[in-house]
């Protein structure tokens, strides 16, 4: 085996292991904004497209995030507006299922968006419901991610014209400042989001997506050690 293979399989064996260090504990500095027991602090969007009627509860210290019915979703919203923050969470998502992270989101949904779809577009920032100037790739992250476990996701968010950066298992996916502030009214604040999308066309606005492979039948993202520190 050449030195240069060996090397980098080193490297890859560190990353993995300094990977595993970091999941399954909350960093410190950060505030919990998930209780581990209830739902309390959050609340359902009842105006999001996504659809109102997902089913999203708590079970052994985990929010589960599941379609109800089969191809309607919905987005699960912190009661409280941040703006400058870092965010720190666990997720578990299953493969071939769509859904985000929503980061200064709107009542309705319109956020910044760190995507969580398997097998494609996991970890890119992408915008919900508005347009995004700049959005940014994970373009490493097959190389830090644990497929069918639990992978920690820590998202940073400043400034009035945002900046976002994230990391994925420890490692650094991305670093984006925008051109401008994507928000119509230029919004500084908003509330952290956990999406489940939806899958079945059940509006006139909706007949222009096909996304009936978004969401296979009884799958889940499920997340735990949600945590915030303010800036």
């Amino acid at each position: 085996m050449s030195l240069k293979k060996i090397t980098s399989l080193l490297l890859f064996s560190l990353m993995a292991s300094f990977a595993s260090a970091q999941i399954g504990k909350i960093p410190a500095g950060f505030t919990p904004i998930f209780n581990g027991k209830d739902l309390k602090g959050w609340h359902t969007s009842r105006t999001s497209h996504q659809g109102t009627t997902g089913n999203f509860y708590v079970e052994n210290g985990v929010v589960t995030l599941k379609q109800y019915p089969y191809g309607q979703g919905g987005v699960l919203l912190t009661d409280k507006k941040y703006g400058n923050f870092e965010l720190y969470l666990e997720a578990k998502v299953d493969s071939f299922c769509n859904g985000g992270i929503f980061i200064r989101s709107t009542e309705s949904g319109a956020a910044y968006q760190v995507e969580l779809a398997t097998p494609s577009g996991l970890g890119d920032l992408l915008g919900e419901r508005m347009n995004v100037s700049k959005g940014a790739q994970a373009k490493s992250i097959a190389q830090v991610w644990r497929p069918g476990d639990w992978n920690s996701f820590r998202i940073r968010m400043e400034g009035e014209i945002p900046h976002v950066t994230l990391w994925v298992n420890g490692q650094q996916m991305w670093e984006v400042t925008e051109p401008v502030n994507d928000f119509v009214a230029g919004e500084t604040k908003g509330m952290i989001g956990l999406q489940a999308h939806w899958s079945a066309v059940y509006s006139a606005a909706a007949e222009s997506f096909n996304m009936a492979n978004s969401w296979k039948p009884g799958a889940a993202h499920r997340f735990r050690n949600i945590a915030i520190k303010e800036l």
